[in-house]
């Protein structure tokens, strides 16, 4: 009875490695096994489509006198006459400046506040404690401008809250939100109670990413609190924190519409006047036109658009990933 041969594998030299050559798949093999998760996609593909690139492509009105009057191949281009326009409207550049402090203002004082928020309820024990901390600092984010602007009037205005209480004591009113003087601190107040929430629960989730083992390691090494908080949670949330920062400083020319707008009235537009405000008031019920507002739009998107790129460039350079990662 003949023995069953059995063929081993063949074995490689010494020495040398098995090359495994993966063949690339071709678009329809690719689109086959693929077709589920870019079904899932479509929605959100169809939002930006409408919502977003659609109203992109309008941006050419900026370069023709627009009339919504006439069809839109009879309106005729004029170049950058309404960038011109823009650049030499007395109001242009009070506006661009008064953007400038508030986004700066914002950027330097209420995104460190987040990251403190953060910090101090990740150093919380207690889970109940937490919970409630967490729901009374974030749930402000959902309140409108209108009604946070509100609170703060019935608290702090000349007639609210705590001026009753000073009169009760022989004190004067407060013009605290009615004072030029003092409302870059009014709008701190009110971003900090806002929105110093929701980047808290952003940073928190970087938080909770850090692996316990390093904490665990740096207390057996004798590590106190700060220098583990300095050396294992600050570089844990890094990348989150060059990541918010890189996108706050490419909206540095949006700081918001409906916070100014309404504060309008009782502060001065001379001190409440940001480039949003300018284009509704000169283009959107002014005299200027839609090409003129436009043409304000498209100055803010392309200088955002650069601004990112140098932000996201420093970062690379720093050795940080960025909003997208070098090829």
């Amino acid at each position: 009875m003949a023995a069953l041969q059995t063929s081993a594998p063949p074995v490689s030299p010494p020495g040398q490695d098995r090359v495994i050559v993966k063949r690339k798949r071709t678009v329809a093999q690719r689109f086959r096994s693929d077709w589920p998760l870019l079904l899932m996609t479509l929605p959100a593909m169809a939002q930006l489509a409408v919502f977003f690139y659609w109203p992109s492509a309008w941006n050419v009105i900026a370069f023709m006198d627009y009339s919504p009057h006439r069809p839109f191949w009879e309106n005729p281009l004029v170049g950058f006459a309404w960038f011109e326009r823009l650049f030499n409207n007395p109001y242009f550049m009070p506006a661009l400046l008064n953007t400038l402090k508030y986004s700066f203002a914002n950027l330097l004082f209420l995104f460190p506040l987040s990251i403190i928020l953060a910090l101090i309820m990740h150093s919380v024990v207690s889970t109940k404690v937490r919970s409630v901390f967490q729901s009374i600092v974030y749930l402000p984010y959902f309140f409108s401008w209108v009604l946070v602007v509100t609170v703060f009037v019935q608290t702090l205005g000349s007639d609210g809250l705590v001026s009753n209480w000073l009169l009760d004591f022989g004190g004067d009113r407060l013009s605290f939100t009615s004072n030029p003087d003092t409302f870059m601190f009014l709008a701190w107040l009110q971003w900090a109670w806002k929105d110093a929430g929701w980047g808290m629960i952003i940073f928190l989730a970087a938080l909770a990413s850090i692996n316990p083992s390093l904490y665990e390691a740096a207390a057996v090494d004798g590590a106190s609190r700060w220098r583990r908080m300095w050396h294992i949670t600050l570089p844990g949330i890094r990348p989150v924190i060059v990541l918010l920062l890189i996108l706050h400083i490419g909206g540095i020319l949006s700081v918001g519409f409906e916070q100014y707008q309404l504060q309008r009235d009782a502060i001065g537009y001379q001190t409440t006047e940001v480039l949003d405000t300018f284009i509704y008031y000169r283009s959107v019920i002014g005299t200027e036109g839609p090409s003129f507002g436009t043409a304000a739009g498209l100055f803010k998107g392309v200088i955002g658009l650069i601004l990112v790129l140098i932000a996201n460039s420093v970062a690379h350079r720093l050795g940080e990933q960025g909003i997208y990662q070098k090829s």
